[in-house]
C-alpha cells in the first residue's frame, strides 16, 4: 500500500503578452501560465502525478490557491484505493456538500477538481506504464460508463445509451489503434492568427502553416470589422482557396453584432465561428448558428460543465464541439460529453489555446477516435507552437498531424527547470525581470 505524502502547487507564468503570443478580442495581453501542482507519494517507484490549469496571468494565483486547499481531501490518502476506482474518486470531490457549494460544478473550485482528478489519472497511466489514451482505450464499456456521474445528463444520454455507444466500439478498437499509430490525428494551428501580429507576420506564418502541412488556420476577429476583412483577406490570399479558414471572436459580440459581423466575413469561405458570444447563452448561441448557417457554429472552451454541454447539444447551439482539458473537472467529465457529443452526432475539435493543453487533450481525442467516436476525418486537434520545451514529454505534431504519443503519463508533467524558472513571483526570471523594470525606472527617473 501507497499513501499520498504531498501535494506541491505552483503559479507558473510565462511572459507570452511581450511578443502578443495568444492576444485576442478579450485577452490582448495574455501571459500564459498554469497553475500547477504535483502529487507525491510514498511509492517506492518515485512515480508522481502532475496536473494544472490554463490560465492567462493575473488570477493565476488563485487558481492555485483553489487547488492547493484540496490538499487535505488527498494527504494520507490510499493512493492504490483512488487510483482504482476513478469514477468514485471524481465523484467524490465533484459531490463534496462544502465544494460543491461553491459552485456547483463550475468557476475555479471546479478547475481546482479537474487539475486534481488530471493528475491521478497521469499517475495512473504513469504505473500502468502506458499513455492516458490508451489506458482508456483499453478500459471495458462498462468501466467507461462507470467514470461518468449521469446525474443531470440522463434526460439526454442514459448509462444504457453511453454503453451501447462504447460497446458498439469495441469490434474496431485494434484496427483504429493502428491507423492512429500510422497516420496519426488531424492537427489545424491558430499560431498565425494572433490579433497582435502585424498583416506580415500573419501572412509569413499562414504561408508556413500550409508547408508544414496543415489545412486549417484560425484567425482572431472580433475587435475592429474593417482589419478583420482585411486580415482575413490576407490570410486567404497567403494560403489559397483550398485551405480552411476559422475565425475565433473570443466571446466578444453579442447575438445580432455576431450575425452582422459574419455577413461581412462569409465570402471568404470560413470553416466556423469559434465563441462568438457568451459561453453561457445557450439560446444565443442557437441563434447565431441559425443566423449564420451554413457557417458551423464551434464553441467549448469556456463551457463549464456537462450540463451546459448537454443544454448547448439539445438546442443546436453548436455544430462543432471543443471540449477543453483544463475547464472542466478533468477525465472523468470529458469522457462524459465526448459521449454527449456522439449520441448528438456532433464533431468534436479540441481547444488547445495554451499552455500544456496541447499536450494534455490530445490523449482525449484519441481515445475518442479508439473507443467512441470512431471518426477522425472531420475531426481536428488546435494547435499552437508555444512554450512545449517545458513539458517532459512534449507533443509530436509533424506533417499537419499530431502523432500519438508512446510516453506513460497524461502528457501534463511540466519540467523541474521550468517550474522554477518561471514561478511568479520568486522564479529566477520574474526576479531578474523586476530588477530589470526597476533599473529602467531609475534611469528614466535619473533622465
Amino acid at each position: 500500500m501507497s499513501t499520498v505524502i504531498a501535494v506541491e502547487t505552483s503559479d507558473v507564468r510565462f511572459p507570452t503578452s511581450r511578443e502578443l503570443d495568444g492576444s485576442d478580442a478579450m485577452n490582448p495581453d495574455p501571459d500564459y501560465s498554469a497553475a500547477y501542482l504535483r502529487i507525491r507519494t510514498d511509492s517506492s517507484d518515485g512515480l508522481e502525478g502532475h496536473g494544472f490549469v490554463f490560465t492567462i496571468g493575473r488570477g493565476n494565483d488563485v487558481e492555485t490557491a483553489a487547488i492547493k486547499a484540496l490538499t487535505p481531501y488527498l494527504l494520507g490518502c490510499n493512493v492504490e484505493e483512488l487510483l482504482a476506482n476513478m469514477g468514485a474518486t471524481y465523484k467524490e470531490f465533484i459531490n463534496d456538500s462544502q465544494l460543491r457549494w461553491l459552485g456547483p460544478e463550475k468557476g475555479v473550485m471546479h478547475m481546482a477538481i479537474g487539475a486534481v482528478v488530471n493528475a491521478l489519472w497521469d499517475l495512473k497511466a504513469k504505473r500502468a506504464g502506458v499513455p492516458l489514451w490508451q489506458l482508456l482505450a483499453a478500459m471495458s464499456p462498462a468501466e467507461l460508463v462507470e467514470l461518468v456521474d449521469f446525474r443531470y445528463l440522463s434526460d439526454a444520454l442514459t448509462p444504457a445509451e453511453a454503453l451501447e455507444i462504447l460497446e458498439g466500439a469495441v469490434a474496431g478498437r485494434g484496427e483504429r489503434q493502428a491507423t492512429l499509430l500510422a497516420e496519426g490525428y488531424p492537427g489545424y494551428t491558430t499560431t498565425p492568427g494572433w490579433l497582435g501580429y502585424s498583416d506580415e507576420k500573419l501572412t509569413r506564418l499562414a504561408r508556413e502553416a500550409v508547408a508544414d502541412g496543415f489545412k486549417q488556420i484560425k484567425l482572431k476577429v472580433g475587435a475592429d470589422l474593417a482589419d478583420d476583412i482585411r486580415r482575413v483577406r490576407a490570410a486567404r490570399a497567403a494560403v489559397g482557396p483550398g485551405i480552411k479558414i476559422a475565425v475565433d471572436a473570443n466571446q466578444r459580440w453579442d447575438v445580432g453584432s455576431a450575425i452582422e459581423w459574419m455577413k461581412h466575413l462569409a465570402p471568404f469561405d470560413i470553416a466556423w465561428i469559434e465563441e462568438p458570444t457568451s459561453p453561457d447563452d445557450i439560446l444565443g448561441h442557437a441563434a447565431i448558428a441559425r443566423g449564420v448557417a451554413p457557417i458551423p457554429v464551434a464553441t467549448g472552451e469556456h463551457v463549464q460543465n456537462r450540463v451546459v454541454f448537454k443544454q448547448m447539444l439539445q438546442a443546436q447551439s453548436l455544430q462543432v464541439l471543443q471540449i477543453d482539458a483544463a475547464r472542466v473537472a478533468g477525465v472523468n467529465e470529458n469522457v462524459a460529453i465526448l459521449l454527449l457529443a456522439a449520441k448528438f452526432g456532433v464533431r468534436v475539435c479540441p481547444h488547445a489555446g495554451g499552455v500544456g493543453l496541447c499536450e494534455a487533450v490530445q490523449h482525449l481525442s484519441m481515445f475518442d477516435y479508439v473507443a467512441v467516436s470512431g471518426k477522425k476525418d472531420d475531426r481536428m486537434i488546435e494547435f499552437v507552437d508555444h512554450l512545449h520545451e517545458h513539458f517532459a514529454t512534449p507533443i509530436d505534431v509533424r506533417q499537419g498531424c499530431y502523432w500519438p504519443p508512446l510516453a506513460p503519463g497524461g502528457g501534463s508533467e511540466m519540467l523541474a527547470s521550468s517550474i522554477e524558472e518561471y514561478s511568479f513571483p520568486d522564479g529566477t526570471f520574474w526576479r531578474e525581470d523586476a530588477l530589470a523594470q526597476a533599473a529602467r525606472h531609475e534611469l528614466k527617473e535619473a533622465v
